[in-house]
């Protein structure tokens, strides 16, 4: 049997700033389900991405998922989760702490990196939740010839 696939970003506008939680999430029968929501809360980047997590995390317990696969693209926020023994980021630990206690009521759950051209879908609908366009906007000063 396939396992439930999430795909989860988080964005903050500015960093620090306004938070949007992103995700994409595929049950193993192939329907696919979208999260775009801002959070309510003013964070860091790495705050918007644990956030996305655990939204990801109770929207898939809540639909039933027992062993999910959960991709993100932020290594400080897999590294913190995933291991016992990484430096903890002090302001965020309560946070790191929900995560893991989510991601351990999983019969088996995996949460695995990705780079982040392959997280654009969640990366997007973490930025509309925030009203922005979905690709990252780089504002550039052109200078006339």
């Amino acid at each position: 049997m396939n396992p439930w696939v999430a795909y989860c970003d988080g964005s903050a506008v500015p960093n620090p700033g306004r938070i949007g939680l992103g995700a994409v999430l595929t049950a193993p029968d192939g329907t696919r389900h979208t999260l775009s929501e801002a959070s309510g809360e003013n964070g860091c980047n790495n705050e918007a991405e644990l956030r996305a997590l655990l939204a990801t995390l109770r929207e898939l317990k809540s639909r039933g998922a027992v062993a999910p696969l959960i991709h993100c693209d932020n290594s400080v926020v897999v590294e913190q989760v995933g291991s016992s023994t990484a430096k903890p980021i002090a302001r965020l630990a309560g946070l790191f702490d929900e995560a893991r206690a989510l991601l351990d009521s999983f019969d088996q759950a995996t949460l695995k990196w990705i780079p982040r051209h392959r997280n654009a879908e969640a990366d997007a609908l973490a930025r509309a939740a925030l009203g922005l366009a979905g690709h990252r906007m780089v504002n550039m000063a052109r200078k006339r010839r």
